[in-house]
């Protein structure tokens, strides 16, 4: 009974918080961005590829020096968002909901790039040498008051504890449990150590592991999907089919609102949009802000556009086109079966390659959600720095802040999906609204990326 109300509580204050009005400020916030850059993410695609990954690809010397800094916001931003986020958005608003990420993170695109160049035009140096960077800096000094700066450094610590540490913990969880039978105490218990082993070994030590681990998994995840999509591709063009009819057709309408389907993925897809690619977080800015003292908020910005083009079109598309086909479509999604999240990605590729592709999966799975764990213990620790300073509380707070995350890893392993992933997106909304309302405000400090070409 008590669990029942409990998981009532949450899904009323969830619906309030993924109301209309959070939609509306996310999708107006990308609009605004992409109107006064001029859509510089579509008309100017070689130039910010040609300054990210295509300068990585072509081995230049500056690019190679940002790719640590890079693989810390893959880490935090390619997860389980990419697979059991997808998976989720796939069951509760369809096809369709494919759609409305790729509008999310096509309009994201303006939005990351925004906050990122923000952030690294208002971080300050710390005592011991270190930046600190983010939506609470910009907030603070843009609008002139400390108290929107606090009020998101209250909710970015909140959301490293939904999204950031138990969302990827139930995830590694499941995911044990259904390809090795694995138990969620003792699962619990050994990421729970392995996380301990790492965070506190400072940022450093959390980049170099992501510098090894996001470009592993995300190929390794890459190569399954873009097999099974091969072995399946006569249902590709009737997957896309679905996907496109799925997004616009209204199943109920009355009084000219939209029809519940419709309404289902476009909720379900900017929210799964932003769980996976965070544009509108602000998590971007803080994470772009370890980057080296002669780092540019114009370059920085343009890496933060092609993060959320990879994660996003590129690895939520892939995770999506695997499951729908070899489900058959969205009738098909594994109805009645009560799988989701992970566990629906993992009978996929169970189904293509055996036990094989599960365990291979579950690993990937693992690989992802343990990168963003460690990477979102230093969100929430800059947070957790905003709010005391650098004085003698912050390394009494930082250790109380590492127990309560390690805990929240913990309890991520044993708890139900539902609750989980709802705690994490109300989370992820407190943490937007501040951010997204600032960045409009601000939004005539941001510079475009491309003026000569814009004119």
């Amino acid at each position: 009974m008590l669990r029942a109300c409990i998981l009532y509580m949450v899904r009323v204050i969830h619906d309030a918080v993924w109301g209309n009005w959070l939609l509306a400020l996310f999708l107006g916030a990308g609009i605004c961005f992409t109107i006064r850059l001029r859509g510089f993410q579509a008309r100017s695609v070689r130039g910010w590829w040609g300054e990210t990954a295509g300068a990585l690809l072509k081995g230049k010397e500056g690019a190679r020096g940002q790719l640590s800094t890079v693989c810390t916001a893959l880490a935090a931003t390619v997860g389980t968002g990419n697979i059991a986020g997808v998976a989720t958005a796939l069951a509760a608003g369809g096809p369709g909901a494919v759609f409305w990420m790729w509008a999310a993170a096509f309009l994201g695109m303006a939005t990351a790039y925004a906050e990122t160049y923000l952030g690294l035009c208002f971080r300050r140096k710390r005592a011991d040498g270190s930046y600190l960077c983010g939506p609470f800096l910009y907030l603070e000094e843009g609008l002139g008051s400390r108290v929107p700066g606090g009020v998101y450094a209250l909710f970015c610590v909140l959301a490293s504890l939904g999204m950031g540490s138990m969302v990827q913990a139930n995830s590694i969880s499941e995911s044990a449990g259904c390809a090795f039978s694995l138990p969620a105490f003792g699962v619990g218990t050994v990421v729970t150590a392995l996380v301990m082993a790492v965070i506190f070994g400072g940022i450093r030590r959390i980049s170099d592991l992501a510098a090894r681990l996001v470009p592993f998994s995300a190929g390794l995840y890459m190569a399954l999907c873009l097999t099974v999509i091969l072995g399946y591709y006569d249902r590709v063009p009737a997957v896309f089919g679905e996907i496109l009819s799925g997004a616009f057709r209204p199943e109920s309408a009355a009084g000219g609102v939209l029809g519940y389907g419709m309404k289902q993925a476009v909720r379900f897809g900017v929210a799964r949009g932003v769980f996976s690619n965070e544009a509108g977080l602000g998590s971007l800015a803080v994470l772009h802000g370890s980057a080296g003292e002669d780092a540019s908020p114009r370059q920085q910005g343009l890496w933060a556009v092609f993060e959320v083009f990879f994660d996003t079109i590129v690895s939520c598309t892939l995770t999506a086109l695997a499951v729908l086909c070899v489900s058959g479509g969205g009738s098909g999604l594994y109805a009645g079966s009560g799988m989701d999240g992970s566990a629906m990605v993992t009978a996929c590729f169970a189904h293509c390659f055996g036990r094989i592709g599960g365990w291979l999966t579950a690993v990937s799975m693992c690989l992802f959600a343990f990168a963003t764990i460690i990477a979102w213990f230093y969100l929430g620790q800059q947070a957790v720095c905003y709010l005391t300073g650098d004085g003698r509380w912050f390394r009494a707070a930082c250790l109380f802040y590492g127990a309560l995350y390690l805990c929240a890893v913990f309890f991520g392993c044993m708890a139900r999906m539902e609750l989980v992933w709802q705690l994490s997106d109300i989370f992820n909304g407190l943490m937007a609204a501040p951010n997204l309302l600032g960045l409009l405000i601000l939004s005539g400090k941001v510079k475009r990326p491309f003026e000569k070409e814009m004119r």
